[in-house]
């Protein structure tokens, strides 16, 4: 092995510059498709919040109600994002299926947005209706709690069921020292 120009030795595969290019090297499709899943999440997270804070305030809309409207316009809005930013790489499997299972799992993820929201409003609202029945407690029950949870299912089952059929950069081939 010889030095550098500075006199230092150059990085082996072994060291942290070579462990970081090669968690990049296999992980960095997963990486960057998971930044494009939270920017377009981050902008269908903004029209959930205002769609249910004006369903809420100016529509005076119940609250489970305001926050099946608001999930339903934001996931609409998700679904072109990731359909055709976040997961445009990957072969298609036909609109109509996408189209079923994502709304299906979204489903899901508003389950699991409802169930936080209505803990809080309804059972915990009941013992300190002060606190919980307030639209500061409803918005972080539904749009921080709720909305967290429902993220993490959603990317998952988005790419493990919806967006599949990986393209060939997807996958990078991994190297080892013997194929060098």
């Amino acid at each position: 092995m010889s030095a550098t120009v500075t006199g230092d030795q150059p990085s082996s595969p072994g060291t942290r510059q070579g462990l970081f290019r090669t968690l990049l090297n296999r992980f960095g499709h997963l990486v960057r498709e998971l930044g494009k899943f939270g920017l377009v999440g981050g902008v269908a997270f903004a029209v959930d919040l205002a769609v249910f804070n004006v369903a809420r305030q100016a529509w005076d809309m119940e609250t489970l109600s305001a926050k099946t409207v608001s999930t339903v316009v934001a996931a609409s809005i998700a679904f072109v994002g990731n359909r055709f930013w976040t997961w445009r790489h990957r072969e298609r499997t036909g609109m109509a299926r996408e189209y079923g299972l994502y709304f299906f799992f979204n489903t899901v993820g508003l389950g699991i947005a409802l169930a936080c929201l209505g803990i809080s409003h309804y059972a915990l609202g009941s013992v300190w209706p002060g606190v919980f029945k307030s639209l500061l407690a409803d918005n972080i029950a539904a749009n921080l709690v709720g909305a967290a949870l429902g993220t993490l299912f959603r990317f998952w089952s988005y790419r493990r069921f919806v967006f599949v059929g990986p393209a060939a950069q997807d996958a990078p081939d991994v190297i080892t020292k013997s194929d060098k």
